[in-house]
């Protein structure tokens, strides 16, 4: 089973090296997940499933702007700009051979 998800499972190594260490740790997702589990034990009973998404929309939107009044930054500027230098490189492959198999 693992050598049949290899690529997904490896899937990380195609970003930066920097964004790894960030990549791995699940600490940002679990601690999201704590306040939609806080958020939705005060609501109780959801009438619709517009009412869960509007919930958890609005602590996204929470944690966004926490994380940018405390100048709190996941990934480098620096650090991104590989990511979409990557992506061009990939990109510009994809036509390459596209434009070889046409």
């Amino acid at each position: 089973m693992i050598e049949q998800a290899r690529e997904d499972f490896l899937a990380f190594r195609g970003f930066p090296p920097e964004h790894w260490r960030k990549s791995w740790s699940t600490n940002t997702l679990e601690r999201f997940n704590k306040e939609i589990k806080r958020g939705s034990r005060v609501v109780g009973i959801f009438p619709n499933d517009a009412a869960i998404t509007s919930l958890v929309g609005a602590l996204m939107l929470d944690q966004q702007e926490e994380c940018q009044l405390d100048g709190r930054v996941v990934f480098s500027e620096l650090s991104m700009a590989k990511l979409v230098n990557i992506s061009d490189k990939l990109q510009d492959q994809t036509v390459a051979a596209e434009a070889t198999a046409a």
